[in-house]
């Protein structure tokens, strides 16, 4: 390589690993007189690279963002972490998938044969769990206005669809009403109209279309393949989770507001809260958040209880005793969940678990009992 293109190269590396450079730092960097770091820079910016020069008894130089995307330059531990991190944006349901796929292609089309190795090794394959339904896809424009009004701190108004998918209203347009029945029944058909018509009169018009929701965006966060804004609800003065696939952003945004302390301490905390139904007051860790919590002591290995124990807390007893805290929605929930378990159990408490596991107890019996069947 020509030794001008080599430090060309080289000056763009030092560039992007920091903010600001002081023009003596760079040249002593690269082993060049101020003068030629002086043409270097101009070469730089004739490539496109808008490289500004900074004022001030050093003078230095920064590159800065400009109206299009010039080459980047990747060290080895980048480029692998770029390419795996596009590997993982096919799978987050953020309507990318497409975009990702292509910039991973292009990627690994100029990664060295060392790198391309080592990304080709991981291979991301992402499968759904079976539904009904299928997950619904987000806009990436709907993510990336969420996410500007976030980090602007700026109020954000926009339209919230009561369903997902083809059915949400876009900005400024009437929703229909759902479940609006086509005809009456025969039954309800008033004296002297065709079978099941509706009547003429009185006409009755479409509901207005409910007014747009004004928050304070705090966190754009997943859940569950599942994209969610947490903010402040203006109109309700509460905290609010909404899902971003329902939301149709309006333009402009509102004034800048001041950050509010998030309960719980972090959004880990009340984000995991919201979806077990209490207060955020706890950490997600443990099983404090769970509006039930017991404890039992069960005839098994720890170590076997936890490779099926996402969360909880299993202290090892003995060779084959354990205690074990866990949480749920309800008691009777809890004590199927430690009933799968198989294995000899003894309720430490609270009165309500064990109350839960004699319920249990008395409906699986009613249910192992043979029915008798039907004379023909």
């Amino acid at each position: 390589m020509p030794k001008t293109s080599a430090r060309l190269l080289s000056l763009l590396s030092l560039l992007q690993t920091r903010r600001d450079w002081p023009g003596a730092l760079l040249a002593e960097r690269l082993d060049v007189s101020p003068r030629t770091v002086r043409r270097d820079v101009d070469r730089l910016r004739e490539l496109g690279y808008p490289v500004v020069a900074m004022k001030g008894p050093d003078g230095g130089y920064r590159l800065d963002a400009g109206t299009e995307l010039p080459p980047l330059l990747f060290d080895d531990e980048q480029a692998v972490a770029l390419a795996v991190a596009l590997q993982i944006a096919t799978t987050t349901g953020a309507g990318i998938e497409e975009a990702a796929a292509r910039a991973l292609n292009t990627v690994r089309q100029v990664l060295p044969a060392r790198l391309r190795h080592r990304v080709d090794t991981l291979r991301v394959t992402a499968v759904d769990r079976p539904a009904i339904r299928p997950e619904p896809q987000v806009d990436s424009d709907v993510l990336m206005a969420i996410g500007a009004a976030v980090h602007g701190r700026e109020v954000l108004r926009f339209d919230y669809s009561p369903v997902s998918g083809p059915a949400r209203a876009t900005a400024g347009t009437s929703q229909g009403c759902e479940g609006t029945p086509a005809a009456l029944p025969a039954s309800a058909a008033p004296p002297g109209s065709p079978t099941g018509a509706l009547p003429q009169t009185p006409r009755h018009t479409d509901p207005a279309p409910p007014p747009p929701r004004r928050v304070e965006p705090h966190h754009l966060v997943t859940w569950g393949r599942r994209w969610y804004l947490v903010a402040w609800d203006l109109d309700r003065d509460d905290w609010r989770t909404f899902r971003a696939d329902r939301i149709t952003p309006r333009t402009p945004t509102g004034p800048r507001f001041p950050p509010r302390e998030l309960p719980g301490g972090s959004v880990a905390a009340f984000i995991t809260a919201r979806f077990r139904g209490v207060e955020a007051t706890e950490g997600p860790d443990g099983v404090g958040g769970w509006p039930c919590r017991g404890e039992v002591i069960l005839a098994l290995p720890a170590a076997q209880v936890l490779r099926h124990t996402r969360e909880g807390i299993v202290e090892e007893l003995g060779p084959d005793r354990c205690r074990v805290v866990l949480g749920s929605w309800s008691w009777p929930g809890l004590a199927a969940a430690i009933g799968r378990f198989d294995a000899d159990i003894e309720v430490i408490g609270p009165s309500e678990l064990a109350s839960a596991f004699a319920h249990l107890a008395t409906r699986y019996a009613a249910a192992a009992q043979p029915r008798a069947t039907p004379d023909p």
